[in-house]
């Protein structure tokens, strides 16, 4: 099977998920979109402009890193890390950011609005429009907005106007259904940079294509410096960006097993958790056909993570697809766990990994002992930790660091009333 051709095409289905589920307002919007994206990835100019700003401005190629003494420490199989943290803005999302903003620009767009929830996308969003000179609207639930403030301060220095979201759960499914009523107001101006491999047609095959040159790097470089291909390929699962970004190249490869990390929050057992794989069923919602934590009722469930990445009820089609093709294994990570590896990454290799990208090394430190030591594993870090300071700071108790915001507040609020 030709699993890579299937997940970009231009029909927008993959098996029996995918499609374009939107109101009548929205198809032709959503077919001009199509046709513009698929006219300019076959434009050597336009790809030859995409390869030189990802030189010069965000920061490709991101290293292949071998986890030396991670690896030793877990014995059995080396362990290399794919450090998208690296990247301009601190994770994977720029690569989909600057791809969407340039098609954007071919289309004549003024305005580009997008959702949010870590606020790595919102960020990548705000930097690209930033740069080109468009107008930025970024929607964020207003549970992430609190929890993760520092992507709001440094999205609104770079002049975008974010918009907390107070419906529902307040998380990325109520962002995304905000951003979706602005764009049926303003269908003709506006440009929506959807952040992940969800939502109606062009959007999962769009997003992967900006995203795989994640592993066609992972390829020239692990070939370059331990010959070969990796022997198991693992990520996080949200939505599926940084998953198909990591896992597209190598679809085709029988030998390379794969294996998506999704968030078990407090445990699978009851429904704080976003494990769409282990407690969800196929529905329709937000534009896509796909797994949806979904209640009695049929309406989108209740999730948590401890990553607001991955706090989402459904996952991108494609990667549906490649669960019910069995291409995939699909495993989860509960939150201590997450933290636990979150400490071991930093404590043997001093690298801060995002909470996201944890559930991934979580996954590698229950994989790697029961491996050969010639046997390999890449996993995909995503994003780095410095925008989860404050939820690990809570997380672990920190009392030294909570003593020292507090000052620094009490000493704001003074500053306020004196002037």
């Amino acid at each position: 099977m030709d699993y890579k051709t299937t997940l970009i095409n231009k029909d927008g289905h993959f098996g029996s998920f995918g499609g374009r589920y939107v109101p009548e307002v929205l198809v032709p919007i959503m077919d001009d979109l199509r046709d513009a994206f698929f006219e300019a990835v076959e434009d050597e100019r336009f790809v030859a402009d995409l390869q030189k700003l990802h030189r010069t401005y965000t920061g490709r190629p991101t290293p292949l890193y071998h986890c030396e003494n991670l690896s030793q420490k877990l014995g059995g199989a080396q362990i290399f890390m794919k450090n998208e943290g690296l990247l301009h803005t601190g994770a994977h999302k720029i690569n989909h950011c600057l791809g969407q903003a340039l098609i954007a620009k071919r289309m004549g767009k003024k305005r580009v609005i997008a959702e949010t929830g870590a606020g790595q996308h919102g960020l990548a969003t705000a930097t690209v429009c930033a740069k080109f000179g468009l107008e930025c609207t970024v929607y964020m639930g207003a549970k992430d907005y609190a929890r993760q403030r520092p992507n709001v301060f440094w999205m609104e220095q770079l002049g975008a106007t974010v918009i907390p979201v107070s419906d529902g759960d307040q998380t990325l499914r109520d962002a995304i259904n905000a951003a979706l009523r602005d764009l049926i107001s303003q269908p003709e101006e506006t440009h929506y940079l959807l952040g992940t491999v969800c939502g109606p047609n062009p959007y999962p095959a769009m997003n992967t294509y900006f995203q795989k040159v994640i592993g066609e790097e992972i390829r020239t470089q692990f070939s370059d410096q331990i010959g070969g291909s990796p022997d198991y390929l693992v990520a996080c699962v949200g939505g599926g960006s940084n998953a198909l970004g990591l896992f597209y190249d190598f679809l085709d490869d029988k030998h390379v097993n794969m294996i998506g990390v999704e968030a078990g929050g407090k445990g699978i057992e009851g429904h704080e958790h976003a494990a769409r794989f282990q407690g969800g069923s196929v529905g329709v919602a937000e534009g896509f056909k796909s797994y949806f934590l979904q209640n009695e009722d049929g309406q989108l469930a209740s999730t948590h993570s401890i990553s607001a990445g991955l706090d989402y009820a459904g996952v991108g089609p494609q990667i549906a697809y490649l669960q019910e093709s069995k291409r995939v294994k699909f495993s989860y990570a509960i939150d201590t766990d997450v933290i636990s590896a979150y400490q071991l990454l930093a404590q043997t290799e001093g690298i801060f990994a995002a909470m996201e990208s944890s559930h991934a090394v979580a996954e590698v430190i229950k994989l790697a002992p029961g491996l050969k030591k010639d046997q390999s594993i890449v996993f995909n870090c995503s994003g780095r930790g410095d925008k989860d300071l404050f939820i690990v700071t809570k997380e672990l108790g920190d009392e030294g660091f909570k003593a020292f915001l507090a000052e620094e507040l009490g000493e704001m609020q003074k500053a306020s009333e004196t002037a």
